[in-house]
């Protein structure tokens, strides 16, 4: 069964915080509601921009990340139809509840100076395209029902995909599991994986093999600013 119920939050580097927070709070009408020292990464801020109470966008900067070249049809996309490397984030699309809202933004962008494309109907969704700081590649999209997986399939996408009917089968419907509460131990290193990268794999090894008791009892979970609550 699915307990994956939504975004929490995507994180996206930047060379520069303050753009970033200034194009998603200006040209989209966004929030900040968090700007900090990243949790266990030293020198490294991390920001977030509020999507609603559970999903924000979130930028990860430190001095270095300005250092690392950006090579278009390698680290990014550019465009919503264009290539990046496997496993980078190709577009980020987010979500708005209707034709009307979606308008309303597409004006927002376009007074301040950003061309937009669109909107397309693409069947399950309609959507405009803009682009972002850094060469952010931007979407925002409605749907107006849930997708009909019967009608979206297409049998040669699949084919060409090396997916038979039995793993389609899989693949539609979530699988069950038997959870034990938390009591299975983490896989080491030389686990089928994926895994995270390291510097190292002794870096990795001793990461991954640290106690779960100890990461949870060495977790940062205090706010850089003490707030009182108000008398109700």
């Amino acid at each position: 069964m699915n307990k994956v119920e939504g975004l929490h939050h995507l994180a996206v580097c930047t060379a520069n915080m303050k753009e970033q927070i200034e194009f998603f709070t200006d040209k989209l009408g966004m929030e900040l509601v968090a700007l900090y020292w990243m949790h266990g990464v030293e020198n490294t801020w991390h920001g977030f921009l509020r999507l609603n109470d559970e999903s924000s966008i979130a930028f990860v900067c430190n001095p270095d990340i300005g250092e690392i070249p950006v090579t278009m049809g390698e680290s990014h996309a550019g465009n919503p139809g264009a290539n990046s490397a496997r496993g980078t984030m190709q577009h980020l699309a987010l979500r708005v509840k209707n034709h009307g809202e979606l308008m309303a933004m597409r004006d927002r962008l376009r007074s301040k100076g950003v061309p937009v494309l669109g909107p397309m109907d693409h069947g399950f969704c309609v959507s405009i395209y803009f682009a972002g700081p850094e060469k952010l590649s931007l979407e925002l999209s409605y749907s107006e029902a849930p997708i009909d997986v019967r009608a979206w399939v297409d049998p040669e996408v699949q084919a060409l995909a090396g997916i038979s009917d039995e793993d389609l089968a899989r693949y539609t419907k979530s699988s069950d599991f038997s959870d034990q509460g938390g009591a299975i131990q983490n896989p080491g290193p030389d686990a089928p994986g994926p895994h995270m990268t390291y510097p190292t794999p002794e870096r990795y090894a001793a990461v991954i093999g640290t106690p779960d008791e100890v990461i949870w009892e060495n977790s940062e979970n205090q706010p850089p600013v003490q707030v009182e609550e108000s008398a109700g």
